[in-house]
């Protein structure tokens, strides 16, 4: 599994891949995309970091693993590729955008617009089999991700953290809440927000507020 790190995440990033676990990891991920399908394509599974630097970083969501379905996953959580039928939870992500900040919903699935901004769409596992949700969890990938956030953690100050979930909300332990924005709610999924844990959460407004505030630029949502 090679890989080009921008430079920016490079201090953080280089030395995990150094370590047994990661060696572990990566073995295993060359053989899952020799053997079987995957995604996203190798060259965009760290496409979160190519898309933000780390000195840009102002707001990160964390989900779980890629989409895992044809043409889906560009390597960015919750995102998929320009033209793809957008997936139930992105679909309700855009409707509270539509409700929150009242703009029109998105005709582009692609959140590459948002990384480029500084908002970090960093899965806990960045790889995926095709048609198994979760096929690749607890291979390594949580060990790694949860390195990036401790680290965005320690060396920035003021980032927001957009907890989206039961899932997400544990990495709460990673953050030092002096210093950074936790935004918590339930998961964009139907399950979750057709049971009224999502929609009206009102995250987009409320980053934008702190930035705001914080004399940052706010993100074009």
């Amino acid at each position: 599994m090679k890989a080009s790190i921008p430079e920016s995440w490079s201090h953080i990033i280089l030395p995990e891949f150094e370590k047994e676990y990661f060696k572990e990891l990566s073995s295993f991920v060359t053989k899952e995309y020799k053997t079987t399908i995957c995604y996203p394509a190798t060259k965009e599974i760290f496409a979160a970091f190519n898309h933000c630097s780390l000195s840009n970083t102002k707001v990160v969501i964390i989900g779980q693993d890629p989409y895992h379905g044809p043409h889906q996953a560009n390597g960015l959580c919750f995102s998929v590729k320009d033209g793809i039928k957008h997936p139930p939870s992105l679909i309700n992500i855009f409707k509270e955008l539509e409700t929150d900040l009242n703009i029109t919903y998105p005709i582009s699935g692609n959140l590459e617009r948002w990384a480029k901004q500084g908002v970090l769409l960093l899965n806990a596992t960045l790889t995926v089999r095709a048609h198994e949700a979760g096929s690749h969890q607890k291979k390594g990938w949580e060990t790694f991700t949860d390195t990036i956030i401790k680290r965005i953690s320690e060396e920035k100050k003021g980032v927001i953290f957009m907890l989206w979930g039961g899932y997400a909300k544990k990495k709460s332990k990673l953050i030092d809440t002096n210093k950074h924005y936790i935004l918590t709610s339930g998961h964009p999924s139907p399950l979750s927000a057709n049971r009224g844990y999502w929609f009206g959460n009102k995250h987009f407004s409320a980053a934008n507020t702190i930035l705001k505030d914080s004399g940052k630029a706010q993100i074009e949502w």
